[in-house]
């Protein structure tokens, strides 16, 4: 019996990471929480910015379903902190632009981040590919002792890795995308992921500072003038 604790528990762990995006397979990422609500705990944005994120996901999949049988096909939605991903593939540009459109206008959402590609989907085969890669990637950050793994969100997509999420420092966050570049199989590396140093949200007594990317990252909101996104940091695979 005392040997199954530890099995349990990283079983337990699983459950919210899963439901809040990313690749089903990707089972590592329940590594070293004590269940989910430990690991969202110990991410910079805490248990109700988990959740908050959950409801945003499940508002805007609800609402892609309610609109057409187009977006409930090969269409990804990730959510940190109301930053939203959208990425997959788009049978024509009408329906990439309908999901992106819908989802600015869902409640909670602070800025879209619109990856999604106009192209047939990638099958089954490429499917599994894309979550090999997000499984080894997340199993690489996981054990890098330099790496708050639990702040970053990774989305595959026709061997685009693309991240979100919360880096305490640049050199981390330059530890993630080196990872995330020399993966197997990696063609293209793509970052959304914010530079937020300090302690982390569930540790704070009082309200957060507002995010604040470096100077370096800002540019224009693209669909909530309030927020302040951060540009995409893309590396080609060499």
């Amino acid at each position: 019996m005392p040997r199954l604790r530890p099995i349990l528990a990283v079983v337990a762990a699983l459950a919210l990471p899963l439901a809040l995006g990313g690749c089903p397979l990707a089972i590592v990422s329940g590594l070293g929480a004590a269940g989910g609500a430990g690991y969202a705990a110990n991410q910079e944005r805490g248990v109700g910015g988990s959740i908050d994120d959950l409801t945003i996901k499940t508002n805007i999949q609800n609402a892609w379903g309610g609109a057409s049988p187009a977006l409930q096909g090969d269409l990804n939605v990730t959510v940190y902190e109301g930053r939203t991903l959208l990425t997959g593939a788009a049978s024509n540009p009408q329906t990439k632009a309908q999901a992106k459109e819908i989802a600015s206008h869902v409640a909670g959402v602070r800025v879209v981040y619109d990856e999604i590609e106009v192209m047939p989907g990638g099958g089954t085969w490429q499917g599994l590919n894309d979550a090999w890669i997000t499984t080894r990637l997340r199993s690489d950050l996981t054990f890098n002792g330099e790496v708050r793994s639990l702040n970053y969100t990774i989305e595959t997509v026709n061997q685009s890795v693309y991240l979100i999420g919360s880096a305490r420092t640049q050199a981390e966050l330059d530890r993630v995308v080196t990872a995330a570049r020399y993966t197997p199989g990696v063609k293209r590396v793509v970052s959304y992921v914010e530079i937020r140093p300090g302690a982390p949200v569930a540790a704070q007594s009082s309200a957060p500072a507002p995010l604040g990317p470096p100077a370096s990252l800002n540019k224009p909101a693209l669909d909530a003038p309030a927020a302040a996104p951060v540009a995409p940091v893309e590396v080609q695979k060499l």
